[in-house]
């Protein structure tokens, strides 16, 4: 039955050898994708609302949280890449983090008694923040870096990253329900207020415990081949220098990543504005955790169309096909209006539900894409450069991507501030000249919507329009580690035209300039096999099976 099952939803290979190692890849992703849930909601506002610093200070806290965060990310990467040990490259690193991430991340939650003002209240958070992103830095990057290794075959991989989204909702889903049920004991789930810092106390805690857990079980479970017999090259300026020089001559990174900046772009100017939207434009806040739990149903939904679409037609097609509606999602924040109490607040109740809906059901889809593309990128480097770089191509994506990610954050607040929303304490006085609750002037709301909907928009149909224009396809992808495996027995390999001029386009480098190009002075000719199916067949992955089955 349960083979059945794997093949009715176009999972290959047995459940013992297959399934067991994607779940334990995978108990990682609930941290990853619960304590980053969490931040995306409540960190914002806990601290204009709870701790009560100013917008352009909160932006502050994050921007540079975030710009040290993408500093790091390099760092770990090359060590990640350059470690030898019989336990491979990166695991061992995750047990490490662990201890880290247990500390920040608790301390995230609660000033214990260090924040007495706005401005030392600022500087401790700055220091948190850090702590806690270097704990994520040294799980995450070899986490991810990890993968490629894991999961070699291109289906293969689209598996793990399927499984790790689903460990990334169950790490999501219980997180926000600890959150609304703290909360609610502590009488906190309408409002945020300055009295509301002992329910966070408690949250940092308990989510603490659960995501050192999931990190720990991916230590102890996970299996890396051994990294001992690795050579590694002088480490220098010069060196780093040209690594990272050789990421960007790999144009289908090219490509990637600036489809990726324009999908982070769109998605965090949304998410670090949304609970501004909800709480000050649609005056709805005592409905938040509702509308986060549609929010989460909804793209939860999308993930077996994400899956069918890309096992069955590549994987760019989920990202064509669902963008759309996250755009139409994004819409419905340009002509939103306040609650009033009226007869017309139920419109716009069912309005925002409608948005909160098809956003990230439509999001899912980039996200789907971003995902599952990454990993086959480091088979093109490989192309170019003859090694395996997981972790500097991994950690150069996001060293940009997290600098203006941060740069992003504070940018929202800035915006929010100049055109004059109001946060924190000083809301209760303004309401009390209004009369009217989470009240704010016209022009903040301007803010608000820009912010929430227009720069949002415009970062989604840029990126994808640049999705449609990333080539490589699976046969691509198959012939590329075909060609690698081959040059890697033979130290040659010999390709067609059509071949060679697939490689050339993905990789956008000349065939003679490339590591796979670089034959040795043999004669021989070594050409791709291919199986009765027509399917490439990768020679040292076939001798790996032959060894393996021989044990057994």
């Amino acid at each position: 039955m349960g083979e059945r099952i794997l093949k009715a939803i176009g999972v290959k290979g047995d459940f013992k050898s297959t399934v067991v190692p994607m779940i334990n890849y995978s108990y990682a992703n609930i941290f990853m994708g619960g304590a980053g849930y969490i931040i995306s909601m409540y960190f914002m506002i806990f601290l204009t609302d709870v701790v009560n610093i100013s917008l352009t200070q909160a932006g502050t806290v994050v921007m540079i949280a975030t710009i040290w965060d993408a500093v790091t990310d390099p760092v770990m990467g090359i060590v990640t890449d350059r470690t030898r040990s019989k336990y491979g490259k990166h695991r061992r690193y995750l047990i490490l983090g662990v201890p880290v991430l247990f500390l920040s991340y608790t301390m995230l939650w609660n000033g214990f008694g260090m924040v007495n003002n706005p401005k030392t209240a600022m500087i401790y958070y700055v220091l948190v923040y850090m702590l806690y992103k270097t704990a994520y830095t040294i799980i995450s990057v070899p986490h991810t870096a990890m993968l490629p290794e894991l999961a070699p075959e291109y289906d293969l991989r689209t598996q793990y990253n399927s499984v790790g989204y689903i460990f990334n909702s169950v790490g999501m889903v219980p997180s926000y329900l600890i959150v609304i049920a703290i909360l609610a004991a502590f009488h906190s789930n309408d409002d945020l207020t300055s009295a509301s810092r002992t329910p966070f106390l408690v949250i940092g805690l308990v989510l603490s415990l659960f995501f050192s857990v999931a990190v720990f079980l991916t230590f102890k479970t996970t299996k890396e081949p051994s990294s001992l017999n690795n050579k590694f090259d002088k480490f220098d300026i010069k060196y780093l220098l040209n690594e990272y020089k050789y990421v960007f001559k790999n144009k289908s990174f090219r490509q990637y990543f600036f489809m990726n900046i324009a999908y982070q772009f769109s998605t965090g100017f949304y998410n670090n504005s949304k609970v501004f939207y909800i709480k000050y434009l649609a005056r709805q806040y005592s409905l938040y955790p509702i509308i986060n739990a549609v929010a989460g149903v909804a793209e939860a939904a999308a993930f077996p169309l994400n899956y069918a679409l890309t096992m069955k037609h590549g994987k760019k097609k989920c990202g064509n096909i669902v963008t759309p509606l996250m755009v139409a999602g994004l819409a419905i924040g340009l002509f939103m209006q306040p609650s009033d109490g009226g007869s017309s607040s139920i419109i716009w109740i069912v309005l925002m539900i409608l948005s909160m809906v098809l956003y990230p059901f439509g999001m899912s889809g980039l996200a789907f894409v971003a995902n599952n593309v990454f990993p086959d990128i480091t088979d093109v480097d490989e192309l170019i450069t003859g090694r395996r770089r997981e972790g500097v191509i991994s950690t150069f994506k996001t060293l940009i991507q997290k600098s203006v990610g941060g740069v992003m954050a504070a940018m929202v607040t800035f915006i929010l501030q100049y055109f004059g929303l109001v946060t924190g304490d000083k809301v209760s006085s303004f309401e009390k000249t209004r009369g009217v609750m989470y009240t704010q002037t016209a022009t903040a709301i301007t803010g608000v919507r820009i912010c929430v909907a227009v720069i949002p928009i415009v970062a989604a149909i840029i990126s994808l329009i640049l999705l449609r224009n990333f080539q490589m396809t699976k046969d691509d992808h198959s012939m590329i580690r075909a060609a690698i495996a081959t040059k890697h027995k033979y130290g040659t390999v010999t390709l067609t035209d059509e071949q060679i001029k697939r490689c050339e386009a993905i990789s956008g480098q000349k065939m003679h300039n490339t590591w796979l190009g670089q034959n040795n002075e043999s004669d021989e000719i070594h050409p791709l096999e291919t199986n009765a199916e027509g399917e490439y067949i990768i020679l040292l992955e076939t001798e790996e099976l032959n060894k393996k089955a021989k044990q057994n």
